[in-house]
């Protein structure tokens, strides 16, 4: 039995695309006989990100990285994020000569331009260094491997995402949010500046407006909007009901590399509104199950015709078993070519 390493900065309590990712891999890779060992920020100090202080960055000698990944003998080392775990864990690779791979999952140069005049080109540099010292970097979308490949990326390969159909559906309780208006249109995901919230909730729609979710900017969104629904952050069976409860997701995000949460909300019957961008074209576009327009009103008022039922349908056709699969076949091939590359 095979055993994986995954490295992660990114773990409990955030709540966000990666750590439901990695939770729902180490979950599902044992069904392909491969054990899953994480090295994530437990059990180390940690101190909070500027400008994110949800975020905490770890605090961890390198050596003692290293004598844990020593002791772990993993068959093959997967790197999810770019902060110290991921850099400290990439040191050790390169110094004993492992094979490892990587995953691009957020756009931190955008997202560092947001909060600091960074030029993202600079950011763009130190990130195109890091995943190309790898066997190969996985990607969600084809918008994103087409993307990274122009700025210089190389052994790009795809890794998409599934969805928890038997939690998120639409025969849940309905009741949760009370007597609301109807329509209820509902983002749920990181209350920050990079997610563009406020492009949803200045829009003038009909019924009510909610948002799931936690991050800095949330009690500056709620002093401005105090019409809206805060509910704060919500897991499991709590937010499926949510999902649920709602008529229509509105992903207001222009750069989201994916977007799980968006195949959450089609698994529970929601249409989905959004800008015609990557992310939402990759998850929603050509399906029917939503409308991707930069009128984002527009699209809100005409994803409330989408039939419930069709969403689900486009959902189903994502599944982390699948997702791993396609996982292990990067790595397997990421092991393959550099054996092929050493003989050459």
């Amino acid at each position: 039995m095979s055993r994986i390493l995954i490295a992660s900065d990114a773990w409990h309590p955030q709540i966000n695309g990666v750590v439901r990712t990695l939770e729902r891999l180490s979950r599902h890779l044992p069904e392909f006989g491969a054990t899953p060992i994480l090295l994530t920020p437990e059990g180390y100090p940690t101190v909070p990100c500027p400008t994110y202080p949800e975020i905490r960055l770890t605090i961890a000698a390198p050596g003692a990285i290293a004598r844990r990944l020593d002791a772990a003998m993993p068959d093959h080392v997967h790197i999810a994020t770019e902060g110290p775990i991921g850099h400290a864990v990439r040191r050790w690779c390169r110094k004993r000569g492992r094979i490892f791979t990587t995953s691009y999952h957020t756009r931190f140069p955008e997202y560092l331009a947001a909060r600091l005049p960074v030029p993202v080109d600079w950011t763009y540099a130190v990130l195109r260094r890091f995943h190309n010292s790898g066997a190969g970097c996985m990607v969600a979308t084809a918008s994103l491997e087409e993307e990274l490949a122009g700025r210089g990326f190389r052994s790009l390969m795809r890794w998409s995402r599934g969805v928890d159909a038997d939690l998120f559906r639409p025969d849940r309780d309905r009741g949760v949010l009370g007597d609301l208006p109807r329509p209820i249109h509902l983002y749920v995901g990181r209350v920050a500046v990079e997610k563009n919230i406020g492009a949803f909730l200045d829009l003038d729609l009909p019924g009510s407006k909610v948002v799931v979710g936690d991050g800095p900017a949330l009690d500056t969104l709620r002093r401005a909007h105090p019409e809206v629904s805060f509910l704060g952050a919500r897991v499991g069976e709590a937010l499926a009901d949510v999902y649920a409860a709602s008529d229509c997701f509105v992903f207001p995000s222009r750069t989201d590399t994916f977007g799980v949460v968006m195949l959450e909300a089609l698994a529970s019957g929601l249409p989905v509104a959004a800008f015609p961008v990557a992310g939402p074209r990759d998850v929603v576009g050509g399906t029917g199950a939503g409308v991707l327009d930069e009128d984002l009103r527009k699209a809100v008022l005409a994803a409330l015709a989408i039939p419930r039922d069709h969403c689900r349908a486009v959902a189903l056709r994502h599944s982390w078993h699948a997702a791993t699969r396609q996982f292990l076949d990067n790595v397997v091939a990421a092991q393959k070519g550099c054996a092929e590359s050493a003989f050459v």
